[in-house]
């Protein structure tokens, strides 16, 4: 069942500007974790800012086409509607916490919806404890390692208990370690909650061991759209420099010496494993 669906999508910042979008047609259906990945430019986030209604409430331009979420039109439904549906994290943490306290940011959404004292306290006490920071509840977020801003920033998104979460590069100022630890605690919400989630990242390295799709665009249009270990592997991806994964890359080379081998890894471990395979088919052959 398409639970993100877009049809013929074109969109533009003003007047007289180029499309930043151009022609667009994406079903995404419910429980997928997908990547949004391509070149700097190339529409990302102007395509994330549809699915919650930013586009076009907010930043207004010339939108044509359709794009609905959960059976709901963007276009007829205004943002603050939309975010009961999408959950959006931001690049930045610092942009989306500006509370005194850490209890305060994750139930300031809730409160605006007017819920009840007793249903904000449950919901802020679940989230925070999804993304493992109910110890910093009563903490300052100004005081937070990166890491720890972007998981109160999720558990923020997570009270609203979405259908969908949208992450616009969210580990773009964080190190390996911690941004393995954010993609962990995504594909959990994916596996354990069947949430909905779109994901805009250029460190595939990392994250293409949790998806399980990815959509690669260039110049406002969608170039490859499907199996991580397919699109990776193809050498469009190659040439758009998105970063492809190093042990995919080098898998490429060995098949291309005439090594054979079923499927490209997609991570280290499952590099090795299939040197592992060779070999030992080497061995008893």
């Amino acid at each position: 069942m398409s639970h993100v669906k877009v049809k013929h999508l074109s969109y533009s910042y003003g007047e007289g500007e180029g499309k930043v979008l151009k022609d667009i047609s994406l079903e995404i259906d419910k429980g997928e974790f997908v990547l949004l990945t391509g070149p700097s430019g190339c529409g990302k986030t102007t395509l994330c800012r549809c699915f919650n209604g930013l586009i076009p409430h907010f930043y207004g331009g010339k939108m044509d086409g359709e794009v609905s979420v959960a059976g709901l039109r963007v276009s007829e439904h205004p943002i603050h509607e939309m975010a009961t549906v999408v959950g959006f994290v931001f690049q930045n943490p610092e942009n989306q916490l500006f509370a005194l306290t850490v209890e305060r940011d994750v139930a300031f959404g809730l409160e605006n919806l007017g819920l009840p004292k007793d249903e904000i306290s449950k919901r802020v006490t679940w989230a925070l404890k999804i993304v493992g920071m109910e110890e910093f509840r009563f903490a300052a977020p100004f005081e937070l390692s990166g890491g720890q801003q972007q998981r109160v920033a999720i558990a923020s998104v997570l009270a609203m208990q979405p259908e969908v979460i949208v992450l616009d590069e969210p580990t773009s100022f964080l190190d390996p370690a911690t941004a393995l630890n954010i993609f962990q605690i995504l594909k959990r919400l994916n596996d354990e909650l069947h949430m909905t989630i779109i994901l805009v990242e250029h460190r595939l390295e990392l994250a293409s061991a949790y998806i399980n799709r990815i959509v690669l665009m260039n110049e406002g249009s969608i170039l490859l759209d499907g199996d991580p270990r397919s699109i990776l592997s193809q050498e469009e991806s190659r040439l758009l420099g998105i970063g492809v994964p190093k042990v995919v890359r080098l898998f490429r080379m060995l098949r291309a010496g005439g090594i054979p081998f079923e499927h490209y890894p997609l991570t280290p471990s499952e590099g090795a494993m299939a040197i592992r395979r060779l070999v030992k088919g080497y061995d008893q052959g």
